[in-house]
């Protein structure tokens, strides 16, 4: 006969965990070099800083696609956080889920208003 010592653990919950944690640090790691690169660009600018440069910078293909690419990663850096926020400290189910349903929405507005001002430059 065996015999049990304890109790067995029980282990709830989605297991994101090295998945999520892994994907906001790339996701980090990008934004920071984007970030970098529209720094250099604004800083070997010669003349005053207006809309028309600023739409200079951003008027190429390759800028406006790299740009959605690091906009899609930050709503994706968004959601990872937000989600662990509501899954962590929401309890109700009915209000979490809602929380979660709000907060996609929120982010694919995000992401089309983002494809709006970027192509229409």
């Amino acid at each position: 006969m065996a015999v049990n010592y304890g109790s067995k653990r029980v282990v709830v919950g989605a297991h994101y965990g090295l998945r999520d944690w892994l994907a906001q640090r790339v996701t980090a790691v990008l934004m920071a070099l984007f970030t970098l690169l529209v720094l250099v660009q604004v800083l070997f600018t010669a003349g005053p800083i207006g809309y028309d440069t600023w739409a200079g910078i951003f008027s190429s293909q390759w800028m406006k696609v790299l740009t959605f690419s690091v906009i899609l990663a930050m709503l994706y850096h968004v959601w990872v956080g937000i989600r662990d926020i509501w899954m962590d400290y929401i309890k109700p189910v009915s209000i979490r889920l809602s929380l979660q349903v709000f907060s996609i929405v929120w982010l694919v507005g995000c992401a089309g208003w983002a494809i709006q001002v970027l192509w229409r430059l």
